[in-house]
């Protein structure tokens, strides 16, 4: 087993780092010494979907540089504030797949639960940023609704933990789901939705992995990386601890013009996944949320994109460009 890294063995180091987290678009800019942006900030932007940063990631953004792909995906700029044809509250038709309170059905043989709204980071292009949270949160009530939905369904049998970041919740909270699905005799894998492992590394310490290595099903996480400079040593040390006990490590990117649009940035984020032994799994295309229209890449420069990793890269670092559709049985493949 490879030893737990220094930084996990404190079971809540991670709440006093997600506490410490920065909230104030100007005091971003001041950390990465850019105050000429500060016109551009967005007060709407910010006030409907609030900054949230920590400070780790932003050690890791490259410091008077207004392109850097980390702060561009964090900091609510005015570019949000331009309504486009075609973007929505709700891109994905997640109201449409509701099972229960929490519970998101779209798939057959899978559900997905809304763990907690809660995220360590406020990513600008989120595909839920709208989203009911206060009504929609699995966890609640014990996750009663939820179990109560699984157990009517015998053919789901993956359980998939999303939010927000389920992550965010405490192990204890998510000890309280574990035990729950024990009684799921048709449950045969537990699939964990996460950015944390990614922008809060510190939260995979030793409590956590003790959950992760006593759950009876396998474990597949899928974590969240969209640039190679999102993955520094903290990152590594978190993702082989995973690896350590088990879990299975894919990423999920999203393609976003500013951030990693060309084929040497995409081509050195799959580089670096498979040092930090993780596969790259998707490539979305932007989901069209409303005030998300300035990330969005054509899908023919997109496909332009994969024929040139496909001509540099091995396959099996080559991911998937899909789009999600609301009411397909599946992502579409590009």
């Amino acid at each position: 087993m490879i030893p737990v890294p220094a930084t996990t063995r404190q079971s809540s180091r991670w709440q006093v780092l997600w506490r410490e987290a920065i909230r104030d678009p100007l005091a971003l800019l001041s950390a990465v010494n850019l105050p000429e942006l500060a016109s551009r900030l967005s007060p709407t932007a910010a006030a409907q979907f609030p900054l949230r940063v920590p400070q780790g990631y932003v050690a890791r953004m490259r410091a008077g540089d207004p392109a850097d792909p980390l702060l561009r995906q964090v900091l609510p700029l005015d570019d949000e504030d331009h309504l486009a044809p075609g973007f929505s509250l709700d891109a994905v038709g997640d109201a449409q797949a509701k099972g229960a309170t929490g519970v998101i059905h779209k798939y057959d043989g899978r559900a997905l639960l809304i763990a907690t709204g809660s995220c360590a980071i406020h990513c600008r292009y989120c595909f839920r940023r709208h989203f009911p949270y206060a009504e929609e949160t699995a966890a609640s009530g014990g996750w009663a609704s939820a179990i109560d939905f699984l157990k009517s369904d015998p053919s789901i049998g993956e359980v998939i933990l999303s939010g927000g970041d389920p992550l965010s919740i405490s192990t204890p909270k998510l000890a309280e789901l574990s035990d729950a699905l024990r009684a799921l005799p048709q449950i045969r894998r537990l699939r964990i939705h996460t950015r944390l492992p990614i922008v809060l590394p510190e939260r995979i310490d030793s409590e956590f992995l003790q959950w992760a290595a006593e759950l009876r099903w396998p474990v597949v996480m899928v974590v969240h990386a969209n640039h190679a400079n999102e993955i520094d040593e903290s990152v590594r040390e978190a993702c082989a601890a995973l690896r350590a006990e088990g879990v299975h490590l894919l990423n999920q990117a999203v393609l976003m013009r500013g951030v990693n649009d060309s084929a040497e940035a995409l081509t050195a984020l799959s580089e670096a996944l498979f040092a930090a032994g993780v596969l790259p799994y998707y490539l979305h295309q932007l989901d069209r949320v409303q005030g998300t229209a300035h990330f969005e890449v054509p899908d023919f420069e997109a496909k332009a994109l994969m024929a040139e990793l496909q001509a540099v890269l091995p396959g099996y670092l080559v991911p998937k460009l899909v789009r999600e559709i609301a009411g397909e049985a599946s992502k579409t493949p590009l």
